[in-house]
């Protein structure tokens, strides 16, 4: 049975399950508020292709992964509110304050978050990020025309409201820009491919696939060889500077998860794993001293698959929550 986190996670994302190319035209039905995303018309995509904004209004609870202007108007005072923003791995995206009207000083607030936060957990973990926490939250009550466009750090974005008068509300606009080097990054599909590059600089990155995969690294290049060791208290990779793991758990923050492998040397070839639980997540540490690539693949893990082990799997985690 899938877990909390995998039903909220699965909420914001389900309809990204569709194949790649596709997931980024969606809209909403116009029935209740449970109602999943669904994949844009064709009439739709050929206007948007044809250079037309998009529009529509928010809910309460809403996601978005495509560019388009959006209005929130609140009927009924809304005071636990929040936008998810998700692109491409190599795009960020980018909040255009067009029109706020709220009461700052009766209790209402709107806030931009750089990456995701869900149940108190953040993505990306404080540890991979390159702001400090406090930085990553741009409040319009505080900053006003100060931050009139937020731009984020990686392909997720979201944004907190609390709106107490009916009638009040805001718009937005939403753009996604070209990130050369993607970093940290959200999976929108269940399956894909995605090669990481950091290249002389001293940082850490996460790539977060929220569900139970089979994930085979196909390349390493690490500016050094040691050695491939699994997660013991007293072994690891953490002495040796540039090294990549692999992390599993429950939860959004990698810092959090449980470490499984640890791959400390370069090759070609194939190293496959398969990671049952909820949040799969594929980190590369970096200290800055040479360039470091690593090139991997991942589909989700089926029931039929956690019977039928193969030789070149390093080792089955967290099948149980299957």
């Amino acid at each position: 049975m899938p877990s909390a986190f995998q039903f909220q996670c699965h909420f914001v994302l389900i309809f990204l399950a569709a194949s790649k190319g596709e997931t980024r035209y969606l809209e909403v039905r116009d029935a209740g508020e449970d109602e999943p995303f669904l994949l844009l018309s064709e009439d739709l995509k050929r206007e948007l292709s044809a250079g037309q904004i998009y529009r529509r209004s928010l809910r309460c609870i809403d996601m978005l992964s495509i560019e388009g202007q959006f209005t929130f108007t609140a009927e009924q005072p809304q005071l636990h509110c929040a936008t998810f923003f998700i692109g491409e791995p190599e795009e960020l995206i980018t909040i255009d304050y067009d029109f706020v009207n709220i009461d700052c000083q009766g209790g209402d607030f709107l806030k931009v978050f750089d990456g995701w936060i869900l149940k108190g957990e953040k993505f990306p973990s404080s540890l991979d990020h390159p702001l400090p926490t406090s930085q990553r939250y741009v409040d319009f009550c505080e900053s006003g025309n100060i931050h009139r466009s937020i731009r984020s750090s990686q392909n997720v974005a979201m944004i907190f409201f609390r709106i107490h008068q009916p009638g009040n509300g805001f718009t937005v606009t939403v753009k996604k820009n070209t990130n050369l080097f993607p970093c940290n990054v959200i999976s929108q599909t269940p399956s894909g491919r995605f090669t990481m590059v950091i290249s002389h600089q001293h940082r850490n990155c996460s790539f977060s696939i929220i569900y139970p995969v089979v994930i085979k690294i196909s390349d390493l290049i690490l500016g050094h060889l040691n050695g491939l060791f699994l997660k013991k208290p007293s072994a690891g990779c953490a002495g040796v500077g540039d090294f990549v793991e692999l992390l599993g758990g429950t939860g959004l923050d990698p810092s959090k998860m449980f470490p499984l492998a640890d791959l400390c040397h370069s090759f070609h070839g194939s190293a496959q794993m398969k990671i049952g639980c909820d949040n799969t997540v594929l980190r590369m540490v970096s200290s800055g001293k040479h360039i470091n690539r690593v090139t991997f693949e991942y589909h989700q893990l089926d029931l039929q698959e956690t019977e039928n082990r193969k030789e070149n799997s390093i080792e089955e985690f967290c099948l149980p929550s299957i």
